[in-house]
């Protein structure tokens, strides 16, 4: 597993005495790297960090520009953060300068390095280092300042979708990917299906089609092959292109069984290859501005979440309805809203309950609803549902705090336009692609509930393709681990066992 250098790393807030200062240089000396939030005044951290505090500034949105420095590579080069604010000044003519601020069209230091043996001290003007931790281009900037890399390769890595699948299909959107993110390229594709090869021709007229899985990964200019296949055939697949030497990511699900992502890891870890799950909605921009609000601790701490999609139709008449081959009906979307509520909580479950029903539709294999509920063994719980049978949709997102609540709602997503000859026009798109607000309702002891909403997060394109070419070139964190995906996955499967044995009380070990 990858290190993360925040882990690594000692961080230190406050003043300094004699004594720590030194025990920080010796660290310093040995190889470990130090991120100290200077403080104004302390004239000991000045000693030992180069730089000193030159000006108290205000919490307010300020933008840190990163300096041309490798740890900038693949990085947004100004980004804003909220926060209150140290200009920094040299001190010692040695130090590096890694970041700045533009106060009033000067610019000071903000983030800066000093070399001191075989490792570093990184010192930092902004205090928050739960903010500076949280922020999603200065975490990882300042992570690499306190463990520098170099890339492992300077070309692009070759990838090939298993399972292209009909024209604007999954193949299609991990080529895409590929193609707008830096260090990847698409130079393969295989699927079974000839009409399918001729729309991955059409897509992207450079790539090499393969018949098949074990063409595809005979192929030397593939080094990471994404399978885009129906859930069933996951894991074998998974296998047999891990043991080809390919790098691996998977469609959610993992697989279908526990044992099977058990066995994955392992091949992954005896190959020396990666392998991750591709759990795009983790970049949803409705996810990523709820998140940031409970790891913000708007809400106090969680102890109940609800999750729901659905409504009233006809389920899909596609493999996507057919539990032999998907694996049932909580494989499809709670494979999101599981990794989800697995993330909130930090673990997986100690015990589940599903309740399954069929009593709309007959011509599929997968039931109507499902509600799968979760217990952690503090008395946390959390419940996600899944229907084709409710006409009025629950909220998407319902999560309680120990300050507050939070609450989203679908909405529905039309498009409308005129067509000469025909008039209106309407598209509807379904209803869970349209990111939703959120409205935030916390407990004031004086003015009771104050409520606001929130917008969703700003788009953070490719987020999980981009995440794994840093992976690969830099060695930075996967965003998505394995063992995470493993996780969900053993959720799903108890979950289907239990709705399969009319509501069984799971525990899982």
């Amino acid at each position: 597993m990858v290190a993360n250098p925040w882990n690594d790393a000692i961080l230190v807030t406050g003043a300094l005495d004699d004594d720590r200062a030194a025990d920080l240089e010796r660290v310093a000396e040995s190889g470990r790297s130090v991120l100290l939030a200077i403080e104004p005044g302390d004239a000991i951290a000045a000693a030992i960090a180069g730089v000193a505090v030159g000006a108290e500034l205000p919490t307010t949105e300020w933008f840190i520009t990163l300096a041309d420095d490798p740890a900038a590579s693949r990085l947004d080069r100004e980004v804003p953060i909220t926060t209150a604010l140290r200009a920094l000044a040299p001190i010692d003519g040695g130090i590096e300068v890694a970041a700045t601020t533009s106060v009033r069209f000067t610019h000071h230091p903000t983030i800066t390095v000093r070399r001191l043996g075989a490792g570093r001290i990184v010192a930092t003007g902004i205090a928050d280092l739960e903010a500076l931790r949280r922020h999603p281009t200065l975490s990882t900037f300042v992570a690499r300042l306190l463990a520098p890399t170099q890339p492992v390769r300077t070309t692009d890595f070759g990838v090939g979708v298993v399972g292209y699948g009909p024209f604007g299909a999954m193949g299609y959107l991990h080529g895409l990917a590929a193609t707008e993110t830096d260090g990847l390229a698409l130079v393969a594709a295989a699927d079974s299906v000839a009409d399918r090869l001729v729309a991955a021709r059409a897509d992207f007229p450079d790539l090499v089609a393969h018949d098949s899985a074990e063409s595809l990964g005979d192929d030397p200019s593939v080094d990471i092959a994404i399978i885009a296949t129906p859930p069933v055939l996951h894991a074998e697949l998974a296998l047999a292109l891990l043991r080809a030497g390919k790098h691996v990511v998977i469609e959610k699900p993992m697989c279908l069984r526990r044992a099977d992502a058990d066995a994955i890891i392992a091949t992954a870890a005896e190959h020396d290859r990666v392998v991750t799950v591709h759990q795009s909605r983790r970049w949803d921009r409705d996810w990523l501005a709820l998140r940031h609000l409970v790891d913000s601790g708007d809400i106090g701490e969680v102890f109940n979440t609800e999750t729901f999609v659905g409504g009233f139709e006809h389920p899909c008449r596609a493999w996507h309805s057919e539990e032999s081959i998907s694996g049932g009906a909580i494989y499809d979307w709670g494979s999101h809203h599981v990794d989800w509520i697995l993330q909130l909580y930090g673990s997986p479950p100690a015990r589940i309950l599903c309740s399954a029903h069929t009593r709309v539709w007959h011509d599929t294999t997968n039931a109507d609803q499902l509600s799968l509920w979760m217990q952690w063994d503090d008395g946390r719980e959390a419940t996600f549902r899944q229907s084709d049978v409710c006409a009025i949709r629950r909220p998407k997102f319902h999560v309680e705090g120990t300050r507050g609540t939070i609450e989203g709602h679908y909405r529905p997503l039309v498009t409308d336009y005129v067509v000469p000859g025909r008039g209106h026009v309407a598209d509807v798109s379904h209803h869970a692609e349209a990111p939703v607000d959120l409205t935030v309702a916390t407990y004031d002891g004086t003015l009771g509930i104050r409520t606001s909403t929130v917008a969703p997060a700003p788009s953070p394109g490719w987020g999980f393709h981009r995440n794994l070419a840093d992976h690969l070139l830099l060695g930075e964190p996967l965003a998505v681990r394995p063992e995470e995906s493993r996780d969900v996955v053993a959720v799903l499967e108890a979950g289907q066992r239990s709705g399969a044995n009319r509501g069984e009380l799971i525990e899982i070990g």
